[in-house]
């Protein structure tokens, strides 16, 4: 089931994670073995999540390097727990990551993350509250952060978020469209607007972008661009229960009452409270 829900975990809000660099595991290992699991352990993402694990696990094993040398190792296995969807691995390793280094803001960040994508809102919310009081200039803590409060529908704080995170770095991948979202629902059409196009310009063509540019047609009266927007979402998501109900909307209101009539069947069919959505987003079905 693809709902507006999956689409903001999955395309939309792309969570920021971080690995340490090699110089963060402290011990520098005699032998060739051991250096190339250094390597594994501190792989970039073209190093396979499995070969990650095998490398972290091998240094923690060996039990030579420092208490900091551990915490990255432990970092670094759990966003690779997390890059195979074992959130439950990935959190235990992250947890024992900040005890080892209770200033490590990149293991709450990443802590934070696994939360969010296990679908515990809260404990996100304080992981990602942890790091930001480590290091208050983090903008991909911000945004992560932003990211949860979508997710627990608080629009207002999700706005504050990626205002700070675009501050501190507005070349983060998907801020600008995540912000677009936020005011939409809020009701600032304009810098919603100016926020998706931005997001668009700078090649984040996703459902979600399109999705987000939709409803601002929507809320403004442009019910063909709203279509048209609609459209290129579900070129990407074509099971978009928040997509095929939006172009409904806007098909009835253009008199068009069989091809309305039919995406909202089909987008409830996906999503049974998907109208509910709308109405909390102030965009009545009228059907």
């Amino acid at each position: 089931m693809i709902a507006r829900a999956s689409v903001i975990k999955t395309v939309m809000l792309i969570f920021v994670i971080e690995l340490s660099g090699p110089s963060a595991l402290a011990q520098k290992p005699k032998k060739v073995s051991s250096l190339k699991n250094v390597e594994l352990c501190n792989g970039s993402d073209r190093v396979l999540p499995e070969a990650r694990i095998d490398g972290c696990t091998a240094f923690i094993d060996a039990g030579e390097g420092t208490a900091n040398g551990f915490a990255v190792a432990h970092n670094n296995r759990g966003n690779a727990y997390s890059a195979k969807t074992d959130y439950e691995r990935a959190i235990s390793d992250l947890v024992e990551a900040t005890r080892l280094n209770p200033d490590y803001a990149k293991a709450f960040n990443n802590l934070g993350v696994a939360y969010l994508r296990k679908g515990a809102h809260d404990l996100a919310l304080v992981a990602f509250g942890e790091a930001l009081k480590l290091n208050p200039n983090y903008g991909a803590a911000f945004a992560n952060r932003a990211a949860a409060y979508l997710k627990r529908n608080a629009y207002d704080r999700a706005t504050q978020d990626y205002d700070e995170a675009i501050r501190l770095d507005p070349n983060l991948e998907a801020v600008w469209s995540g912000r677009c979202w936020a005011r939409a629902v809020l009701g600032a059409l304009r810098a919603a607007l100016e926020d998706c196009d931005r997001a668009l310009e700078s090649g984040s063509n996703n459902a979600a972008t399109y999705d987000s540019r939709a409803l601002i047609n929507l809320k403004m009266g442009q019910f063909s661009a709203a279509i048209d927007d609609y459209n290129f979402a579900l070129r990407f998501a074509p099971k978009l229960a928040h997509a095929l109900y939006g172009r409904g909307v806007a098909r009835l209101k253009l008199g068009d009452r069989a091809g309305g009539d039919s995406d909202i069947s089909a987008a409830r069919r996906i999503d049974a409270g998907i109208g509910e959505d709308f109405a909390r987003y102030g965009v009545p079905s009228n059907d």
